[in-house]
């Protein structure tokens, strides 16, 4: 019954307003509001999962680092759950600067601004794809066909820092889109807020500055091959120092701060090709690369897979028609004759060309998606891809699919597709978008009152601050609800699963946590019950094969001389190992 009441809240709430936001006679102000209406209905349904609380495994992340903020009043204060963290600390800089001007909760605080964030994303996208395509119905549909992205519902509304970077992001394309026919003073104006706007990129989020360091440059390269129309010389240069602030800030930041970028993302980039290429050609890969995907349901996979084939039709017919968009410089396409300018390095706007040519990252994403090592590299790229598959998809409908009078079928059918390509979005967006019963390593639906009051009586009763280590998601609600000082690793190179999991204590584990500074230990008999929905119950490299941690592990430190329980509601015990460190 929920399922059933939440969809057809969800089509009650797309179709109408694709409708009416895709159909050709709608002014160009009701198109935008419009625009306005979906994205903060859509953010209201995804903030009603958890109303009361953050609900996803990064909110709590930057939770923590937020009230850090706010009781310390400093930055750059070390997270062992997030390290790199407080390294870009944008968000929580604004969040509490909300709580401090206004006096309202952090939870209240961080929802108003995600509101205020998925309103200004969609009114720069809009901005943006209209100054470069002359168009605010193609820009209209290509917002809309973005929501299908599947990051947009959940993720990018979530208190992350990609949040806020993809926001400037999209803030410092529209500001130079619209500054391109400037000069003079109005000019050097537009450069200065493009900088202002980058150089908050480059504290904000690592991968959204590199995604505008990538996007600049190649604009910068493209029109340096262009042949066609060429720009005042002030122009040119303009485009270049956008480009060089662009790569530089992010780079100057980085070195300041001695981020360990290579470090955190290298791994996860180099597993995510090595599993791709494998996968290509069929080459044996590694154990974990054959875990079951989390159970979804059947009609949300059909949902996303025909979402999928709309949006491949989309730019199938679209990808020729947006490149003559390029060359002609806004004009309707008349044929074939554009394409041969392109190869001719003759075209009116690279930013168009840009955006098309990005849209062919759709079928790569998807790719690495198909790879369990590769399926975060996909998720993360879509929120920037689905820029250009936008614009390409909305040049599709326009052009393509309604062309200059559409009438009957040729109205309503395309902008059906558009809400079944906004509804697959929604649908892929997290493994169920309905707050459920308690499954085991869910990240959000493993977050329940339970564990939540098992925090509090830590704070409560045992004060701020202490040592603790655990499984992934009890470990956020202790550092978050509890104020705990949580740890990943016992000692250096000693990871925290390597006392979980193991059935007895041999020597080798005993000694380093006897050797350690660990005060207690929490440990969830709930583990037990049933195989990590996600594949690991503590960190993502850490992944097992589909099957629940024995019962004996997780009970083992009940025979354990010096260790004392001190809390056991029944699943949830925590463990005070303070007396082992001062017996050994």
């Amino acid at each position: 019954m929920p399922p059933a009441l939440f969809w057809s809240g969800m089509v009650l709430l797309i179709v109408p307003t694709s409708l009416r936001i895709a159909w050709p006679t709608t002014a160009r102000g009701e198109r935008l509001f419009l625009l306005f209406l979906l994205v903060e209905a859509l953010f209201y349904c995804k903030k009603v999962y958890s109303p009361t609380s953050f609900s996803g495994y990064d909110e709590f992340l930057h939770w923590i680092a937020a009230d850090d903020l706010i009781t310390a009043r400093r930055l750059f204060l070390p997270n062992p759950l997030f390290p790199i963290g407080p390294t870009y600390p944008a968000l929580e800089i604004l969040t509490t600067a909300i709580v401090d001007l206004t006096g309202l909760p952090l939870l209240v605080a961080g929802t108003l601004l995600l509101a205020i964030l998925k309103g200004t994303f969609i009114g720069a996208l809009f901005l943006f794809l209209e100054s470069i395509v002359g168009s605010p119905r193609i820009a209209a549909i290509a917002c809309l066909a973005y929501m299908g992205c599947s990051t947009f519902f959940l993720f990018d509304s979530s208190f992350s820092y990609q949040s806020l970077g993809i926001v400037l992001c999209v803030l410092a394309f529209a500001v130079e889109a619209a500054s391109k026919d400037l000069v003079g003073r109005p000019r050097l104006k537009s450069l200065g807020l493009i900088a202002l706007l980058l150089a908050s990129l480059a504290v904000t989020h690592h991968v959204s500055a590199a995604f505008a360091a990538i996007y600049f440059g190649a604009l910068a390269g493209l029109e340096a091959l262009r042949r066609h129309d060429p720009m005042r010389i002030e122009t040119r240069i303009g485009v270049g120092f956008t480009a060089i602030l662009a790569i530089a800030l992010p780079f100057l930041w980085m070195q300041f701060r001695g981020i360990p970028l290579a470090g955190y993302l290298g791994p996860v980039i180099g597993a995510g090709f090595h599993s791709l290429i494998g996968m290509i050609l069929g080459t044996a890969t590694p154990a974990t690369e054959h875990l079951q995907a989390p159970a979804k349901a059947l009609y949300l996979q059909l949902t996303t897979l025909l979402a999928l084939l709309l949006l491949a039709l989309g730019l199938a017919t679209g990808f020729f028609r947006s490149l003559a968009i390029a060359a002609l410089g806004g004009a309707r396409p008349p044929g074939w004759l554009p394409i041969r300018d392109i190869l001719k390095c003759r075209w009116r706007d690279s930013r168009v060309l840009l955006l098309t040519l990005l849209a062919f990252g759709l079928p790569v994403s998807v790719a690495f998606r198909l790879t369990s090592a590769g399926w975060e590299i996909g998720n993360r790229m879509g929120t920037f891809v689905f820029i250009g598959v936008g614009l390409v998809v909305a040049v599709s409908i326009v052009h393509f699919w309604q062309g200059r009078a559409p009438h009957g079928w040729r109205r309503i059918a395309p902008t059906l597709a558009l809400a079944v390509i906004v509804l697959g979005g929604v649908a892929s967006a997290s493994i169920n978008p309905i707050d459920g019963r308690y499954r085991v390593a869910a990240d959000q639906e493993s977050i329940e009152p339970m564990g939540i009051e098992t925090a509090r009586w830590a704070k409560q009763w045992l004060g701020a601050g202490n040592r603790f280590i655990s499984d992934r998601i009890n470990s956020i609600l202790l550092a978050s609800y509890g104020r705990q000082d949580v740890r990943v690793k016992i000692r250096e190179g000693i990871d925290s699963a390597s006392i979980f999991e193991v059935d007895t204590l041999g020597p080798g584990e005993f000694w380093a946590l006897a050797g350690s500074n660990i005060d207690f230990l929490l440990v969830d008999r709930r583990l037990s019950t049933a195989p990590p929905v996600l594949g690991f119950y503590f960190q993502p490299w850490q992944r097992r094969q589909g099957t629940p941690i024995s019962g004996a592990a997780l009970l083992k430190f009940n025979d354990v001389k010096g260790v004392t329980r001190v809390y056991d509601n029944g699943w949830i015990v925590i463990y005070d190992v303070r007396e082992l460190h001062e017996n050994h």
